[in-house]
């Protein structure tokens, strides 16, 4: 109700009475005046509010500012629900037009500038659309406070600015008075609360420098919050502007754990040192190193980032990653899963019916190899099976040899590499380990040693480099699977890490004519997974060179659709710096050009979530073409890298393509199930998982295998039991077809991967950060399996090793100031997105209590559920240092 105006005579007493009373709607009285509808109080207001308009209007300057004092107060004073315009301003609409009549014959005086107020506060409810008349009257209007009229005018303000701006902008009009408003109108949004608004304003006339001046240590944390994930939605180079000023800001507040991620998030190198410059607490700094090391980059640290130097090595260790392994295995022994697990137990042959398990019985070299893979996804890193790293006692004949030759040919070489997989990250007991198989008389057996030492280096970095010395001489050895087994250990050993002594080792093969086509796609590969989104010049031209020269024959090959690839891995997430690169690639053989273009248009702007370059591929794959078109395979896949970013631009891109299943050609329809592996990789969602299952049983045999490896990754390690089933069943029913039954005993192994402690996904910190390593080699995986019959179920099948970038313990590890595993109770639920909300929401729901360490699934968020400690990192996932909080005091 509007409060009474102090000079009216009407009591308090009577006013509660009259704001109960419902305005009479007899129908006899419809011809009477509207005004008796209201109540007696509605008409007192409506009356005075009538005589202030005509004293305004009275010549007698000190009626006039009587009149206008009382008219202000009036209107400030009126609160109303926010659905319902103020009664103030209501009665006062019709009486706009002769305020305004008025106002343009005033003289200038303070008076006018007055009015001019109020009549900015009725623009409000009254101005016509695209008017900006509150904006106008604002601005002729006294330099008062905004605030005090109210939040909703503050609002309309801002909106009208923001098309005031883009207007004068147009016509390159000045500017200045209208950033003085802004400046007040900011100040205000961060004292109430409006972080979000004052974003939105500062964005639409492009000044979010302001922000830094005006934010405090109450609002920071949210206002950046808003700002990072706005980015995600922003055309560029808006995003990156936006995430500089977060920066900037973390920075400015000292918290460097968030500007750390940020940088990253940038792929900027030098704001990383200066986080690390900045930060004096030593143990802050581990923390980082720690953030660096699941990250996946090569970091050096140098005396200016760390002074002493006995310091600067325990930093380095940890980013080199060297405590991955321990710590992954106290993780095992918390949760007793230690002990080695077989084929068998994953397969759980005695669930199923007698048909199945019959035919599994007899040794086929088929089944061995599925075999060999299973045991390795299961027990990777866990340091011991029951196949490969059995102890060799005089009774049994040295069992582990016996395993390795139950396998053909190339066979051998995915065994003898499944030894790396199992002893994964632990390098020395692994180099002892495999270094018996370089003994050996048979060449397969030694390309697969050479990986699997490639494989125990993955993501551990080392200053005396093992694998470079071990696997170096064996790159230009005659035989080429020998040279593969090199070259692929060196591109796992090294991902990420841009070493130069091995690019002037693997550019030459590239541009010899006579290596075999796999050797040269091959080393293209590992040079890409090296250089991954490193945009290296030397590198790219020497895979464009090796491109043009292959022969039209080879070119058709299905492994030399993985040299395209690798010229994409260069440009991971880079955006624009392919465009060069891809002009290029309109010169090449036709029957790779479209192949390569989508591939590198895919990759270049993969975890971008960028719609446009969606919008583009699902263009390419509406074609209908013939039968022998390569290229609209990694558009799909392309549709799911871009689109992985963020969670509504995976339900959109799931929805894209099972329309592409209904209408597309075959050649889409192979690559379908593959993209929505990738989509929801280690994250089970139902509705992927039941689209999969109804592939898994397509008339198309190799549609059917590559929904098999898809509900494989989509439950990675996740040892998802519905996946599981759906696995079992799978197996019973394909238990005649060898190369599906392949495909479901590997997809039953990447369900249990690490016995349920591994996951591969690639995105981390809360889903904000992207790892270029992992992401790489599980687009290279992917690629290989648009052709399964050729690669995977043909001679190549270790491609299945690519996976190892991407397995990362899905833990949460409490550690304490000398880095020792320490206990504590968390909160684990699912992750709730409190963006722009008010108040202090709570950031997870659902939550259970655990005493760490502990899984995070997919999805989930830990909180810490004592005061005791205080967490170094924002974000409780992998290795997080905890410090003694000093104000906790226990409860007796």
């Amino acid at each position: 109700m509007a409060p009474q105006d102090p000079n009216t005579p009407s009591g308090s007493g009577k006013r509660d009475e009259e704001s109960v009373k419902v305005p009479a709607k007899d129908p006899k009285k419809k011809d009477e005046k509207k005004d008796e509808d209201l109540s007696e109080e509605d008409l007192e207001l409506k009356k005075n509010l009538e005589l202030y308009v005509e004293r305004v209007q009275d010549p007698n300057p000190a009626l006039q500012r009587n009149a206008l004092e009382s008219m202000r107060q009036e209107i400030r004073t009126s609160t109303s629900s926010m659905t319902s315009v103020p009664k103030p301003l209501k009665y006062l609409r019709p009486h706009y037009g002769t305020l305004k009549a008025f106002y343009e014959t005033m003289a200038d005086s303070d008076l006018k500038k007055y009015l001019a107020d109020i009549l900015s506060v009725l623009a409000l409810t009254m101005s016509a659309e695209g008017e900006r008349e509150s904006l106008k009257y604002r601005l002729l209007g006294s330099e008062g406070d905004i605030g005090s009229w109210g939040h909703e005018y503050v609002r309309n303000l801002a909106g009208e600015i923001s098309q005031e701006y883009a207007k004068r902008q147009s016509e390159e009009a000045p500017i200045d008075d209208l950033m003085e408003l802004v400046q007040q109108i900011v100040a205000f949004h961060m004292k109430h609360n409006a972080e979000p608004e004052a974003v939105d304003l500062l964005m639409e006339v492009e000044d979010l420098d302001l922000l830094v001046e005006h934010v405090d240590k109450t609002n920071f944390k949210r206002t950046c919050l808003y700002l990072t994930s706005s980015a995600r939605y922003l055309p560029g180079p808006d995003d990156i502007l936006v995430l500089d000023i977060a920066y900037l800001i973390y920075m400015k507040f000292e918290e460097y754990p968030n500007a750390l991620q940020i940088a990253l998030f940038l792929d900027n190198l030098q704001n990383v040192r200066q986080v690390f410059q900045s930060c004096d607490d030593l143990l802050r700094k581990k923390q980082f190193c720690y953030i660096l090391a699941r990250h996946g980059i090569s970091f050096e640290l140098d005396d200016e980032m760390v002074a002493e130097d006995d310091d600067r090595e325990a930093l380095q260790d940890i980013i080199n990653n060297s405590k991955l392994s321990e710590g992954y295995l106290t993780l095992a022994r918390d949760i007793e899963v230690m002990e080695a697990k077989t084929p068998e137990d994953i397969y759980k042959a005695h669930l199923l019916d007698g048909r199945a398990s019959a035919g599994a019985s007899v040794d086929s070299a088929r089944q061995n190899l599925a075999a060999t893979f299973v045991n390795a996804f299961v027990n990777a890193g866990f340091g011991q099976d029951k196949l490969m790293t059995v102890p060799s006692d005089a009774s049994s004949g040295g069992n582990s040899g016996n395993w390795l030759f139950k396998n053909k040919e190339h066979g051998k070489t995915s065994a003898a590499a499944s030894l790396g997989m199992i002893l994964l990250w632990d390098v020395d007991s692994g180099l002892a380990q495999i270094d018996k198989y370089f003994h050996s008389n048979d060449n397969h057996v030694i390309a697969g040693a050479l990986l699997g030492v490639g494989i125990v280096n993955c993501s551990i970095k080392n200053d005396c480099d093992p694998a470079l010395a071990l696997l170096g001489e064996y790159i230009d050895k005659e035989d080429p699977s020998i040279r593969i087994g090199a070259i692929m250990g060196l591109g796992i050993a090294y991902a990420g890490a841009q070493n130069e002594q091995i690019r002037s080792k693997l550019t030459p093969i590239l541009n010899d004519a006579k290596a075999p086509l796999d050797v040269v796609a091959f080393t293209a590969i590992s040079l890409g997974l090296i250089y991954v989104g490193s945009c290296n010049e030397e590198v790219a031209q020497a895979i464009i060179f090796a491109l043009m020269d292959r022969s039209d024959s080879e070119l058709g090959e299905p492994l030399a659709r993985l040299i395209p690839l690798s010229l994409g891995l260069l440009y991971l997430g880079k955006q624009e710096s392919v465009e060069a690169t891809a002009e290029v690639s309109k010169t090449f053989n036709e029957k790779i050009r479209k192949h390569c273009d989508m591939t590198l248009l895919s990759c270049a702007y993969a975890g971008t979530g960028n719609v446009l370059k969606v919008q583009n591929l699902l263009g390419h794959c509406s074609q209908h073409l013939e039968k022998n078109e390569t290229h609209q395979g990694p558009a799909v896949l392309g549709i799911a890298m871009i689109a992985m970013a963020e969670e509504l631009g995976v339900e959109m891109a799931i929805r894209s393509l099972e329309h592409l299943l209904q209408y597309g050609e075959q050649n889409i329809r192979r690559a379908v199930p593959l993209a929505l592996g990738l989509l929801c990789i280690s994250n089970p969602k139902v509705n992927v998982m039941d689209t999969l299952s109804r592939l898994s049983h397509d008339t198309d045999s190799e549609v059917a295998m590559a929904a098999v490896i898809s509900l494989g990754l989509l439950g990675a390690g996740t040892n998802n039991a519905r996946i599981a089933g759906m696995l079992r069943n799978l197996s019973s029913y394909y238990y005649k077809d060898a190369s599906l039954l392949f495909c479901v005993r590997i997809a039953q192994g990447l369900v249990h991967l690490g016995k349920g402690l591994l996951t591969l996904n690639p995105y981390h910190s809360d889903r904000f950060l992207l790892s270029p390593t992992a992401l790489g080699g599980i687009i290279t995986l992917m690629h290989a399996c648009l052709d399964m019959k050729a690669i995977i179920l043909g001679k190549y099948h270790y491609v299945l090793y690519f996976l190892i970038l991407a397995m990362q313990p899905r833990m949460l590890l409490t550690v304490d100031e000398n880095l020792k595993p320490l206990s504590v109770p968390v909160r684990v639920g699912q992750a709730v997105d409190v963006v722009g909300q008010a108040g202090r929401p709570k950031t997870i729901t659902g939550f259970q209590t655990h005493s760490t360490p502990v899984l995070l699934a997919a999805g989930d968020r830990a909180e810490l559920a004592t005061e005791k400690y205080i967490p170094l990192s924002p974000i409780l996932e992998g290795f997080v240092i905890l410090k003694e909080n000093p104000d906790y005091r226990e409860d007796n």
